[in-house]
């Protein structure tokens, strides 16, 4: 990290809550399509198609959104407290707008939550290794029962729920199987608060076992002549490497100190490029430029400068890689969309050869959009606009009408039509 980046003592910055996404918003590509296999794997998976089913109307609805989730219907998956929105394509050319709709937990919910999680060691690994206890999900109901989930899409069917709603809920199982922090978004919390919470409660149950133990245990004493007399014993073998970087502890705010949140920020860098180094002998930052590594290290904050202190932040980096802090709000968001190779779509533009840039506004027209006029490697319409990087992905962008605006949206595809879709779906 380069020393002209780092935030300035004194200065309040936000803390991380997850390195790569806004921790209240995950977008995931589309799965691959299967057949023949069970929707759900875990427990928590199943439960949730229990939900499902346990509402629906019509048998038949269900069984042609499962088949539709099969096959690949739906479109990439969006996230956020309260919701999940996707577009599922049914037999028309144009996909439907379908979302999913449950209820958030209160704070007294969650609070029952994390007590239950940090009274015990086991829960916190299993959470770690992105397994759910069933103490956890009973300690603040977190899984949906029938009538949870509400199913909502912009088709003309009426059905309860429609066979696209029904296919995205299938879809979802499979997200909560692979990652049930998905779950706890769903009901309002993100995967980076839930374990800082943890690690806090955590650290504060172990200073007070510590702490009494030193209080009750005798100092241990060892005679010098024992001590002289005894040969040293060989060095014990290095440990092995963690699967995951450690987190920083929580550092108390005191008048004259550095901020705590700057010490943080620098803490939790630090381990993660030693994990890195550790595991592959390449530092992930050396090959950075000054400016690279101020988006890079705005960019694993919350808010996009909304905030008071990643406003101070976001101020003080920009100052020191000479941008202005919209410059660099922009730059965030084409590092969070896709990292370096999307912040170098976002600043390169580039005349790529003939073949898929070509084939991309047939493509777009036969899709229904076909107002877009090229320009070296962009394709814009008045409000929306796609951008060919090198590595062969389109890149999403979004203006006000007729304004020059452009800010980085959607997920990279190899298709132009599905980055548009996406685009328009998040």
């Amino acid at each position: 990290m380069s020393p002209s980046l780092l935030p300035r003592p004194g200065r309040r910055s936000a803390a991380r809550t997850d390195p790569r996404h806004d921790d209240l918003r995950r977008t995931f590509p589309a799965l691959d399509p299967v057949q023949g296999e069970e929707i759900a794997a875990t427990w928590w998976g199943h439960a949730w198609v229990e939900a499902l089913e346990d509402t629906a109307l019509d048998r038949a609805r269900l069984e042609r959104g499962r088949a539709y989730a099969g096959r690949g219907n739906v479109a990439s998956i969006t996230v956020t407290p309260g919701r999940v929105t996707a577009y599922v394509h049914g037999s028309r050319p144009r996909p439907y707008r379908t979302e999913i709709r449950l209820r958030t937990l209160p704070d007294d919910d969650w609070d029952d939550f994390l007590a239950a999680a940090s009274a015990r060691p086991d829960h916190i690994a299993a959470l770690l290794d992105k397994d759910v206890p069933h103490a956890l999900a009973d300690a603040a109901d977190l899984l949906p029962t029938a009538g949870d989930l509400i199913p909502d899409c912009s088709c003309p069917d009426n059905g309860y729920p429609c066979k696209h709603a029904a296919a995205l809920c299938y879809q979802t199982a499979r997200l909560l199987d692979e990652d049930p922090f998905v779950l706890f978004l769903m009901r309002g919390r993100g995967e980076r608060d839930i374990l800082s919470a943890l690690s806090h409660r955590n650290a504060t149950r172990s200073a007070a076992e510590r702490a009494a133990a030193a209080a009750e245990a005798p100092v241990a004493t060892v005679p010098a002549a024992a001590v002289a007399e005894r040969s040293r014993p060989s060095l014990p073998a290095p440990f092995p490497l963690p699967a995951r970087p450690g987190r920083p502890p929580a550092y108390p705010h005191a008048p004259g100190a550095p901020d705590p949140l700057a010490l943080d920020l620098l803490a939790g860098e630090a381990a993660v490029r030693a994990h890195t180094l550790l595991a592959t002998g390449k530092d992930p930052v050396a090959r950075l430029t000054p400016w690279q590594d101020a988006v890079r290290l705005a960019a694993a904050h919350p808010g996009s400068g909304l905030t008071a202190s990643t406003r101070a932040l976001y101020r003080d980096l920009a100052a020191a890689a000479d941008h202005t802090p919209t410059d660099l709000a922009r730059a965030v968001a084409a590092w969070r969309q896709g990292g370096l190779a999307a912040l170098r779509v976002l600043e390169e533009p580039w005349d790529p050869p003939a073949g898929p840039f070509d084939r991309a506004r047939p493509a777009l027209a036969a899709a229904d959009f076909p107002h877009f006029r090229p320009w070296r490697n962009h394709l814009s319409s008045r409000s929306l606009q796609l951008r060919l990087g090198r590595d062969g992905l389109w890149y999403g962008y979004e203006s006000d009408p007729d304004r020059e605006d452009w800010w980085p949206r959607g997920t990279p595809d190899t298709d132009p039509v599905g980055a548009l879709t996406t685009l328009r779906g998040g």
